[in-house]
């Protein structure tokens, strides 16, 4: 299976900006040996899509809301997205668990939302730096798992340790080796897993070419087309 390389801008860039980012990743993603998917802001979900339009390069939205419509303010609906421009979604991700109390019961009725929609939802999970000393991160993965992935799930999981999240810090390639092995066996054979946390262009070759790694979800470095093009460059033709 081909790997997948996945951006996410996270709430950075406006519009004029993004539209020049995502013109210059067109120009750079033809050949490439991987899927990629970019992930902006909603407010710039459409005119990133409509650079993108007859590219290899994929949309996502960064979160959805678990109904399909409502009195939800301020909220986007995996549909919204889907009509947008979406084929993806991440949905759990650790500053959305951390940053807004998201549960993984919450996580599960969003991938749900998403599958529904026609969307493909890349769910998050991760340990804190806390539950890795304390011997807890398989542990935690696996029950972050279970209790995010609903049945029939069709979709990425991506791992993302949390304390390696814009710190500069990186997973050791056993780190990463050990988890995506434990993440396989709670989830069987099919959905590809991702690792993301301090992803950049000097270490994508080394961490891609990890057992069970089916990619990578990229950060601030998606934000820079010449460091994202090259971490796609180091992803291997499954």
């Amino acid at each position: 299976m081909r790997q997948l390389i996945a951006g996410n801008w996270k709430m950075n860039g406006l519009l004029e900006a993004s539209a020049a980012l995502a013109g210059a990743l067109r120009r750079g993603a033809d050949g490439l040996d991987c899927d990629i998917v970019i992930c902006p802001p909603a407010t710039m979900l459409m005119t990133v899509a409509h650079v993108l339009v007859g590219s290899p390069v994929e949309i996502g939205g960064q979160d959805c809301h678990a109904k399909a419509s409502g009195a939800h303010t301020g909220d986007v609906s995996a549909a919204m997205l889907r009509d947008a421009g979406a084929r993806w979604v991440i949905v759990g991700h650790s500053e959305r668990r951390a940053d807004h109390g998201e549960t993984s019961a919450q996580v599960r009725a969003k991938a749900i939302a998403a599958m529904a929609a026609g969307l493909t939802p890349i769910v998050c999970v991760g340990e804190t730096e806390a539950q890795r000393v304390s011997g807890d991160a398989l542990s935690v993965v696996g029950t972050q798992l279970a209790e995010s992935l609903p049945e029939g799930f069709a979709g990425v999981v991506a791992y993302e340790p949390v304390w390696a999240i814009g710190t500069g810090k990186t997973a050791t390639e056993d780190d990463v080796r050990a988890m995506h092995a434990h993440i396989r066996t709670c989830i069987g054979a099919g959905p590809r897993i991702l690792y993301g946390g301090s992803v950049k262009a000097s270490n994508a070759a080394s961490l891609l070419a990890v057992p069970e790694v089916g990619g990578a979800l990229v950060g601030g470095a998606s934000l820079v087309v010449e460091d994202f093009l090259a971490i796609a460059k180091a992803a291997n033709r499954g």
